[in-house]
């Protein structure tokens, strides 16, 4: 669980391993790709009732949710730890501020998602609609169709889903990870084709309001280059 991680060991570890970090990041990113010649369409799964309402219940959720500003905790995995200020405005915006020493910021708008590295003056753009991100910050918010549902989990508290891109499964997950009740999110986690895993918590929450755009502009410093 995260909350066994030690934040100070951790941040030295993250210092550290700051490129492995790097390519977490941006695998995590693109992990769900989009169909591709060879990819198998995700296999069917049986729902319960119990099921579907839960489903029914977090699209309602997810599509109330118009903004957000929390403190986020990511664990990469190499469990290199990294902290800072999340940002979302949904549809479509959403701004990771990593705390110092992490050189990092992500920022999603206009259909891109931007992954800026300050320390090798390096940026790299993806379609957002490549990345788990396009799930959460879509327009609306549906977990059919286009989105598969893999796997329901309930605990104590807690409701997880785990979802894939209907038409390549095999490119990456993400599991989405709630407090309930009363429902609120809480995690998310996601699974690389290569089974690489990120953890990213948030802490803090605050629901609603408005941001100022500023915090959503486009980085487009020399040597940017398409993801």
């Amino acid at each position: 669980m995260l909350a066994t991680v030690d934040l100070q060991t951790g941040s030295r570890h993250a210092t550290s391993s700051g490129m492995f970090l790097r390519r977490t990041l941006l695998l995590s990113a693109a992990a769900l790709l989009p169909l591709s010649l060879t990819a198998r369409a995700a296999p069917a799964v049986t729902l319960s009732a119990q099921d579907q309402a839960d489903i029914g219940r977090v699209e309602t959720y997810l599509n109330g949710l118009k903004s957000l500003k929390a403190h986020f905790m990511q664990v990469a995995q190499d469990g290199g730890v990294s902290e800072g200020t999340a940002w979302l405005e949904r549809p479509g915006r959403m701004r990771f501020q990593y705390d110092p020493p992490a050189p990092f910021l992500l920022i999603a708008a206009h259909g891109v998602l931007t992954f800026h590295d300050s320390a090798l003056q390096q940026t790299t753009n993806i379609g957002l609609g490549r990345t788990p991100l396009g799930i959460l910050l879509a327009e609306h918010v549906q977990l059919s169709g286009a989105v598969t549902v893999t796997a329901i989990q309930r605990l104590p508290g807690q409701i997880q889903l785990t979802l894939v891109r209907t038409d390549s499964p095999g490119d990456g997950s993400l599991t989405l990870i709630f407090a309930d009740p009363p429902l609120t999110l809480r995690q998310w986690t996601v699974v690389d084709a290569q089974r690489r895993e990120t953890h990213v918590t948030l802490y803090n929450a605050q629901l609603g309001g408005s941001f100022d755009p500023q915090l959503f502009e486009q980085i487009s410093p020399p040597g940017a280059r398409p993801g």
